[in-house]
């Protein structure tokens, strides 16, 4: 039985990114497949009544010194974006319209890169169309893909069943039905794939 790991994230969650710089090498050490799951965060904070901790000055202030020596401790980019929070509906349901289909990884790679490496605002039309375009994604594409009903759909689904699942924030991982969250929880998410049954 091939192990795997399920990730529930999205693009505008700066642990999001963190944990997605990370995941690819933790799942290959294990010869693992990660089953990615977008979902709307402020849709699961809205269910269950959590808020993001940027809403409180002196936890955001501390969250951005973390989120910034994890870069450092992981050697990737890490530049907080000025746009945050961003409404990142558009971007998700694209990730969700590119699931299992040839340009998911370079989309993800183009939006994920394009919020928290280049503090680009992703959340012009413009700028998705210029950050897609020079991934070698067609922006007409892109947007007839998250006008398609079952695109909204189905990450609307997934949404709810994070939700069901228990899921509270991002990124959320599942491993043997045992959920992980934060991207500071990855050692677990690492040992957990090393104890799979």
């Amino acid at each position: 039985m091939t192990k795997t790991v399920e990730f529930f994230f999205d693009v505008g969650s700066p642990a999001s990114y963190l944990a997605w710089t990370q995941l690819n090498a933790i799942a290959q050490r294990h010869d693992a497949k990660i089953i990615w799951r977008p979902m709307l965060l402020g849709a699961v904070f809205q269910a269950v009544g959590n808020t993001s901790p940027a809403a409180v000055p002196a936890k955001g202030a501390y969250m951005l010194r973390d989120l910034k020596r994890f870069a450092k401790m992981y050697n990737v980019p890490f530049r907080f974006n000025p746009f945050f929070p961003l409404n990142t509906m558009q971007l998700m349901r694209g990730v969700t319209a590119y699931l299992e289909q040839p340009e998911f990884q370079a989309y993800l790679t183009a939006v994920f890169n394009g919020i928290w490496a280049e503090k680009l605002n992703m959340e012009s039309p413009e700028v998705i169309a210029d950050v897609l375009s020079k991934a070698g994604i067609d922006a007409a594409d892109f947007m007839n893909r998250i006008g398609q009903p079952e695109v909204k759909e189905r990450l609307k689904a997934i949404t709810e069943e994070a939700v069901t699942r228990g899921v509270f924030g991002a990124p959320s991982f599942f491993v043997n039905d045992e959920m992980f969250f934060g991207q500071d929880r990855l050692d677990f998410v690492d040992a957990a794939l090393g104890d799979w049954k």
